[in-house]
């Protein structure tokens, strides 16, 4: 951990044994949830868990924040989970949504990050924004947090 600014565990999404561990183990989780209607259902669960965890293995663990994937704004349900979210997590919620993207989707398939397949696709340059806004999301907590500590 002393090495590394950012350790990134990416887990399936079930609540199984891997899971469980990566949540015990970090220090913050990002939600991504695609903006339908048994996800917030399944989100419900999740927050649950991660409640639980803090309570039994792991007091430091914190929601980063929630993470609109899949997002397609054309559809209305779609902009109806989206609004609940905005309304229920706050400033919790990133700004940036990853659209469905076919490249997103494609590079996989080939054996290559999203950046490395197609970087001027609209959900390269979607996690390349979600990159910026959780660096100046922690940039922010972090003065907030060093300006707490000299009072």
């Amino acid at each position: 951990r002393d090495h590394y600014d950012y350790i990134l565990i990416d887990c399936p999404p079930s609540l199984n044994m891997l899971t469980l561990n990566a949540l015990a183990a970090c220090d913050g989780v990002i939600i991504a949830m695609q903006c339908e209607y048994y996800a917030l259902e399944g989100l419900s669960a999740l927050v649950g868990t991660i409640n639980q965890i803090q309570k039994v293995l792991n007091p430091n663990l914190k929601i980063e924040g929630l993470l609109r994937t899949m997002y397609d704004p054309r559809n209305s349900l779609t902009n109806d989970v989206s609004a609940q979210l905005q309304q229920h997590f706050g400033d919790r919620l990133y700004r940036t949504c990853i659209p469905r993207n076919v490249r997103l989707a494609e590079a996989p398939s080939f054996g290559m990050p999203v950046l490395a397949f197609d970087r001027q696709s609209k959900g390269a340059i979607a996690y390349l924004a979600l990159a910026g806004e959780i660096l100046r999301r922690n940039e922010t907590s972090n003065k907030s947090a060093a300006a707490a500590e000299t009072l």
